[in-house]
């Protein structure tokens, strides 16, 4: 909204031509968006307590947690309003890349407040089940990729619709049919925005880790966006890419704002609302960068977290066959998953736990930025 109320102005204000710069909207983005979390936060939380709307504790789960019982959930609301607000205020509205990241945003958290409020104001302990949820993932999934397909906002004769890239690699494509493409984003999409809500099981970790991760998404989608500088890199230039940077920046502030009250020990939880939203906005901003690999690096946490769940479960199911339920029981691959919990099995203190998956977060980001030189 700045940019195209403003720039027209450049003439007669010069000042202002600094609203051409994707770096500054980027960091006003980041800014605004900090300042409606600590606006709004205090507000959303209150009214969250005041409806009772509290976070349901598992009762097999580690003993620590049972004083959690009573703390607010859906504090994602938090999330999407600073994440949202400062995007259309900072953002070029003129580019299909924000406008997407935008929509799947909302339209996973919709699916993740629509969990929570059932089971938190309805008082149905499952919410929607796996099957609705599936349901309503998929749906976006299988749309957004036809879409993608049909109008895609890439140069199609130097970058096709249905193929992607590889990190390391410079300027090497996959190349997928259109049935096999549309599967593939449906699969990105829905496997992790449930990536971010298994992580989702510690004060603070994951808005911390979306904190690192959407950082290093704002620059990815910088240098995809900018011609000078993919072309130094070898990377694809993606004509308009760059005002996602501007988008994972406002991304990147709201879940830092929502840090602040959700750190150890959390005055709020975000719930599915912000878990399914934060892991929707990652896995689009991927699928737009062609950069889809690159989640593997960026959310190294977000994925071990949810390969020790397939983990645990795949093993217990084949041991519980093979050599009955006891059996099965008695050897568990993990203590507890997700992961986060298997430490907490193990007498580590949550704190501890979180600040050293914010490091490993750290490192894989680290490593993710990395291949843009090592090609």
């Amino acid at each position: 909204m700045f940019y195209h109320l403003l720039t027209p102005l450049v003439d007669s204000f010069s000042a202002l031509n600094m609203f051409n710069y994707i770096t500054f909207r980027a960091a006003g983005a980041a800014t605004t968006a900090i300042l409606l979390a600590f606006l709004f936060g205090p507000g959303i939380i209150k009214a969250l307590n005041k409806k009772r709307v509290a976070q349901a504790i598992r009762s097999d789960g580690p003993e620590s947690h049972q004083a959690k019982r009573g703390t607010p959930t859906m504090g994602g609301l938090i999330i999407l309003l600073s994440t949202i607000v400062p995007t259309f205020l900072w953002a070029r509205l003129d580019t299909q890349y924000v406008l997407y990241a935008a929509l799947a945003t909302i339209w996973m958290g919709g699916i993740g407040f629509v969990d929570d409020y059932l089971k938190v104001v309805q008082g149905k302990p499952r919410g929607l089940v796996a099957r609705q949820k599936l349901v309503g993932q998929i749906t976006f999934g299988i749309v957004f990729a036809v879409f993608l397909l049909v109008w895609p906002v890439w140069p199609t004769e130097q970058l096709p619709a249905d193929a992607t890239t590889l990190p390391f690699f410079k300027y090497v494509l996959v190349p997928l049919t259109p049935v096999v493409y549309i599967l593939f984003v449906t699969f990105i999409l829905t496997g992790f925005s449930n990536a971010v809500n298994l992580t989702d099981g510690l004060d603070g970790l994951a808005a911390g880790l979306t904190v690192v991760a959407a950082g290093a998404f704002a620059v990815f989608s910088y240098v995809f966006g900018h011609a000078i500088a993919a072309d130094y890199l070898q990377v694809y230039f993606l004509l308009g890419a760059g005002e996602l940077a501007v988008f994972c920046a406002a991304l990147m502030g709201a879940s830092l704002g929502f840090l602040w009250f959700n750190s150890h020990p959390a005055q709020v939880f975000m719930g599915d609302t912000g878990s399914l939203a934060i892991g929707g906005a990652f896995g689009t901003v991927a699928i737009l960068l062609k950069s889809e690999f690159l989640l593997l690096l960026v959310g190294g946490v977000f994925v071990a977290e949810t390969a020790s769940v397939i983990l645990q479960t795949s093993v217990f199911k084949w041991r519980r066959r093979r050599h009955g339920l006891e059996y099965a029981k008695a050897n568990r691959v993990f203590r507890m998953a997700p992961l986060h919990h298997h430490f907490e099995k193990m007498g580590w203190a949550e704190p501890k736990i979180v600040s050293r998956f914010y490091i490993i977060g750290i490192i894989c980001a680290l490593v993710a930025l990395a291949t843009l030189k090592v090609r």
